[in-house]
């Protein structure tokens, strides 16, 4: 847990000066609420993201204009409605370059796309003796499902260790991987400590092996590009809140040919290609795990976030959270008594910290009286927290539309914690 100084922003200066996070500040209303007569300080966005005038509008326009059930509708409120469904699945699928749009499920949140693979990939081609290798940094929605499919078929779960640093323990990793291997279940960024995972090396070492990948990709997508072709992930998930869409709906990336493979984990309508009292035969992927009416106007919002962030564009943004990140880690390591939890070399804009004279309930309880908004407790994560021998930690994450006049904020907020608890 020693202090480092995270490495300044590798994109260049002129990338980061280029994103004008004034401008981008005004595209959110919520921005302007004060908390206790101070200015918001939201640094909260790892949990779930602030949304842009242009996700609210476009899903009050669905709901006010042409809202209708999706498929099979002939009438012209159904068909705008689907047209508008489907072009945000156009969208995800050419943002996160994925091949077909067949390759892009809606569920209703990531934890589901998570679960829907357990149960779909997991009960079909998985069976008593085989292994699954998570790491020790996993949110609980990418150990539990996994847990739970061991304890109804008796797959074996493993466990990749990190390093003191918050970083994956590569070689321990490899050394796990065997001919039981047959699936990887790892995070793309760590929500608890900002670690960034090699995740492209992870997968080939997995494949090597002849295993498949699911990667929780909920902290990754909103801080940097995804190319799921490119890392070769046979499953990607990622929760559209996080990456200032709405909540209600959660993303599942497949191979297609794997997808086609699985059976649907729910049955329902519109997943359906027949059916009789003796017999039902499924669509293929996508729609064959989109059983029921789908998060419609959550779709097209996504869609909308989508447009957003590809107009402000992927690189700048991390350019410009590189530099938060950069600031913060030094600020914040010039506090006596703060600790910094998870100092890996590759980061997200994400700071978990502790300090000697508060529990981290504390500090969250303190620094909300001055306006600055920060998520305390485990975050669900509580193998990280075991990992470092806490109970919680304190945790700021950033956003696109974040400044350093906001860390400069949280700083100031902290030393008001030193003065009431030091």
């Amino acid at each position: 847990m020693n202090k480092v100084i995270t490495p300044a922003p590798t994109a260049g200066d002129n990338s980061v000066q280029a994103f004008d996070v004034e401008r981008v500040r005004k595209d959110f209303p919520i921005l302007g609420e004060e908390i206790n007569g101070r200015p918001l300080v939201y640094l909260d966005s790892g949990a779930s993201a602030q949304k842009p005038r242009q996700v609210i509008d476009a899903m009050s326009t669905a709901m006010e204009t042409y809202y209708a059930n999706v498929h099979r509708g002939v009438h012209a409120m159904s068909q705008r409605s689907t047209e508008a469904y489907e072009a945000a699945r156009t969208k995800i699928a050419t943002f996160l370059n994925a091949s077909s749009t067949n390759e892009i499920i809606f569920t209703s949140s990531a934890t589901e796309a998570i679960n829907l693979v357990a149960n779909a990939y997991g009960r079909k081609f998985l069976k008593a003796g085989d292994e699954i290798i998570v790491s020790h940094m996993e949110h609980h929605a990418n150990i539990v499902p996994w847990q739970l499919l061991r304890e109804e078929i008796g797959v074996v779960l493993r466990v990749a260790p990190i390093r003191d640093d918050g970083a994956l323990d590569m070689e321990a990793y490899e050394s796990l991987l065997g001919p039981k291997t047959k699936l990887v279940a790892m995070t793309h960024t760590s929500n608890a400590l900002g670690t960034v995972v090699p995740i492209a090396d992870v997968i080939k070492k997995a494949h090597d092996h002849g295993a498949l990948v699911i990667v929780d990709g909920c902290q990754a997508v909103p801080h940097s590009k995804v190319d799921v072709q490119a890392i070769d992930a046979d499953f990607y998930v990622f929760a559209p809140h996080k990456i200032y869409g709405p909540t209600g709906v959660g993303i599942l990336y497949g191979k297609e040919e794997l997808l086609n493979s699985m059976p649907p984990w729910q049955g329902g309508g519109d997943m359906i290609a027949t059916v009789t009292f003796e017999k039902t035969t499924f669509q293929k992927a996508p729609l064959r795990f989109e059983a029921g009416t789908p998060p419609i106007v959550e779709a097209i919002g996504l869609g909308a976030a989508i447009d957003y962030v590809s107009t402000l564009g992927m690189d700048n943004i991390a350019a410009h959270e590189l530099g938060l990140l950069h600031y913060a880690t030094q600020r914040l390591n010039a506090i006596e008594g703060l600790t910094i939890i998870g100092t890996a070399p590759e980061k997200a804009a994400i700071v978990s910290f502790v300090m000697d004279c508060a529990h981290p309930h504390d500090i969250g309880t303190i620094v909300d009286q001055m306006g600055v908004a920060v998520r305390t407790g485990h975050h669900c994560a509580q193998p990280v927290m075991d990992r470092f021998g806490l109970a919680a930690t304190a945790r700021a994450s950033f956003g696109l539309y974040n400044t350093r006049d906001e860390v400069d904020a949280l700083v100031e907020s902290i030393e008001m914690v030193k003065e009431f608890l030091g």
